[in-house]
């Protein structure tokens, strides 16, 4: 449209210039929506010839075969997580055995292990005194008693190492004079051997 049609049709010259104004402005509008349009067809174009692309990945894959790899794979997943923390159970476990043989005073652990239940007191909610209660069980058994240190006769045997040395005098500052009946009243035979040595007066 041109200001010379406008003029033929008997409009002036400010309504010809208001008119062709205003049909600027819708020309205007008009052209930012024709773009706004073809920007959005040109992006929707891209997602399918995308969706296409994809589509042409899958091609011939069966969904049913898919769904039941997909079921083993977390098969395989959860498996390997129940390994693991079976491991770890396992080794707690091992821990918690070898140190209460340890703390029991165990001579062989192996054939210690050997007489124990390991499955039951691997299931046990208490282990660590599940398994203390099992030590002393097998120690105080006449059998098994061999397995483990003696403490009473640990000790007698440490007391019979020390030198016999007798209570103190609090007059003379020495070893205390002992009498015959005091020194033969002696049951350990070293003990009253280092008393005879030291009052040798007495005989």
């Amino acid at each position: 449209m041109k200001t010379d049609e406008l003029k033929a049709w008997g409009l002036t010259d400010e309504q010809s210039e208001k008119v062709m104004a205003q049909y600027g402005k819708d020309v205007s509008k008009l052209q930012k929506e024709n773009e706004k349009l073809t920007a959005d067809r040109d992006k929707e174009k891209e997602r399918a010839d995308t969706a296409e692309e994809t589509l042409k990945k899958f091609d011939g894959v069966d969904p049913e075969s898919m769904e039941e790899e997909i079921e083993n794979w977390k098969a395989k997943a959860e498996a390997a997580q129940a390994e693991y923390e079976k491991k770890i159970a396992e080794r707690e476990f091992k821990d918690i055995l070898k140190s209460s043989i340890s703390e029991a005073k165990g001579r062989n652990e192996k054939a210690i292990c050997a007489n124990l239940d390991i499955e039951k007191l691997m299931k046990s909610r208490n282990q660590r005194e599940d398994v203390k209660k099992a030590l002393e069980d097998l120690k105080g058994a006449e059998d098994t008693a061999f397995m483990f240190v003696d403490e009473r006769q640990e000790q007698l045997e440490a007391q019979r190492a020390k030198p016999f040395t007798g209570p103190l005098n609090p007059n003379g500052g020495g070893a205390k004079k002992m009498t015959r009946e005091e020194i033969f009243g002696i049951k350990d035979t070293t003990a009253r051997r280092q008393a005879i040595a030291e009052n040798l007066s007495e005989f």
